[in-house]
């Protein structure tokens, strides 16, 4: 997929009208100051032969520049762009912000994508102006710019949160930057910067993560509550949290949205140097990273959907906060309804995940989902249903927790999609929901999901598959937000009616894929 890139002038003429949409999507370096910065920098606007536009802040400050401190532009949201495409540039991105680059090095992250290490460089340079060393040094010191300002935490503990393997490396990174030694950077925080360090639980962290309004942040949690696995994870009304395990050992965390529409991250970590990837898989789950404004104007454009995005402006797609949990998921909810789903997925976490230290104030026990070997081996004890569905999930887990089948945040999408669809029991509509909410792509349709078939219908929008699925072409790249307005427009005795896939508003289980609807019958039992 490819798309087309701005021009000098359009980027210009968004720098001179300090247009907040472009924040994260590039940053202007000015030639007479040696300073770059967001588009939407209050600053005057520098004349155009002093500018110089980049894709990312690692490529400004590996030709000389150092961030503006007046617009700070490594507080704003992170590019859609990453998302948006899914050529090899993209998906290192992806994999650099969860924290390949500090856990593997360049080598690790290079295997992933199937490139020599010398060969992802050159691809890397040649397009973005730094290679995979400069924009994981640039993303630590994104998470330290976020600690320093926005919490109490020791210097060297901000260091070692942000990936850095030394405090020196994190000085002199943090001051060749950002212009300021960390200390200094701290001092120049604004108060609205410090409204979540104030009152913070020892031995938790809070972050303030900024995003691009429109904000369905109502949808998101209605999503979140209706899936929600006792002791795995907890849902409200403006909050979400659930425990996790990552690469330095089990983690917590909540995302939850203040009277000011502020959205809180606030996390406890077995290992410091986790929370940068844990950043990082909080957005994608909230898709914080999107334009909005963007996709909305795309799909007003239309006359059935005008009406869909004046009722739900800055609808977000679920993201995943782990892969392999996110396959599973989807493989038992795939042909029950959602409540049905989570009764499952409740027991199979209550017998075969792991027991882990309450979550903050008290609160009762955590557990974490369980590992994928655990499934492998003992699925069959705890899952019911039938034999065929079983042996689909276990093998499943086998296959991801012996590396047979990989699922990551840097897969090809088509490659990761042929591999599922050859695995017993995974036909297209898992395929295709796993590669929405995994690899973020806005570009997935489930023309065989009857509710957003339903959603289609009820909108004045072709509801077959075969007529859906053309009439949608005209809304590429931004389906998935289609479908996600389509589950939102559903009606409700519609989407019970016909046993549906997903939807943010109502428990319905989503369509039979065509591999094992023979093998799995559904009775008036399973409501």
């Amino acid at each position: 997929m490819s798309f087309p890139a701005m021009t000098f002038d359009e980027r210009y003429r968004a720098i001179d009208a300090r247009d907040t949409r472009f924040d994260g999507q590039f940053v202007t370096a000015v030639r007479s100051t040696g300073i770059y910065c967001r588009p939407s920098c209050p600053a005057r606007t520098p004349k155009p032969e002093n500018v110089t536009f980049f894709p990312t802040s690692a490529a400004a400050h590996e030709a000389g520049y150092r961030a503006c401190k007046r617009c700070l532009p490594e507080a704003a949201p992170g590019s859609p762009e990453w998302n948006l495409r899914g050529d090899v540039t993209a998906r290192a991105m992806r994999l650099i912000a969860d924290g390949v680059v500090e856990r593997e090095g360049v080598p690790g992250l290079a295997a992933r994508l199937g490139y020599s290490a010398r060969h992802l460089t050159r691809l890397l340079t040649a397009e973005l102006g730094a290679g995979p060393l400069a924009l994981a040094r640039a993303h630590r010191a994104h998470t330290a710019r976020m600690l320093l300002v926005g919490t109490d935490l020791p210097i060297a503990d901000v260091a070692f949160s942000a990936g850095f393997a030394s405090v020196r490396q994190f000085n002199d990174t943090v001051r060749e930057v950002f212009g300021l030694a960390p200390g200094e950077l701290r001092a120049r925080r604004h108060g609205r910067d410090t409204a979540s360090a104030a009152a913070v639980v020892p031995g938790e962290i809070e972050l303030l993560l900024p995003y691009r309004r429109p904000f369905d942040a109502e949808g998101l949690f209605a999503w979140m509550r209706a899936r929600a696995l006792p002791g795995v994870e907890t849902a409200g009304e403006r909050s979400f949290a659930r425990h996790l395990h990552l690469g330095g050992g089990p983690a917590w965390f909540e995302l939850r949205l203040d009277d000011a529409d502020r959205l809180h991250l606030r996390a406890r970590l077995a290992q410091l140097g986790d929370l940068a990837p844990l950043v990082a898989r909080a957005r994608r789950l909230f898709d914080l990273d999107a334009d909005p404004l963007a996709v909305d104007a795309a799909l007003s454009t239309h006359e059935p959907l005008a009406p869909l995005v004046a009722a739900v402006p800055g609808i977000r797609v679920p993201g995943a906060a782990d892969p392999h949990e996110m396959l599973i998921r989807a493989m038992i909810g795939q042909q029950i309804t959602v409540a049905a789903a989570r009764t499952a997925l409740t027991l199979l976490a209550q017998e075969l995940g792991e027991r882990v230290g309450s979550g903050p104030e008290g609160t009762e026990e955590g557990i974490l989902f369980p590992t994928m070997t655990a499934i492998a081996e003992h699925g069959h004890e705890v899952l019911r249903g039938p034999a065929a569905r079983i042996r689909a999930v276990t093998g499943a887990a086998a296959a991801l927790a012996d590396g047979s089948l990989t699922l990551t945040l840097g897969d090809d999408g088509d490659t990761q999609r042929a591999a599922f669809l050859a695995m017993p029991g995974i036909g297209p509509w898992t395929a295709d929901y796993v590669r929405m909410r995994v690899l973020g792509d806005p570009d997935v349709l489930l023309p065989g999901d009857v509710a957003a078939r339903a959603g289609a219908g009820a909108s004045g929008i072709p509801s077959d598959a075969g007529p859906l699925t053309a009439w949608a072409m005209r809304v590429a790249p931004w389906r998935s937000y289609l479908t996600a307005h389509l589950w939102r427009a559903a009606p409700v005795k519609a989407v019970r009616k016909g046993r549906g896939a997903p939807s943010a508003v109502d428990a319905s289980p989503p369509a039979l894929d065509p591999k094992t609807a023979p093998t799995i019958s559904i009775t008036e039992g399973t409501k």
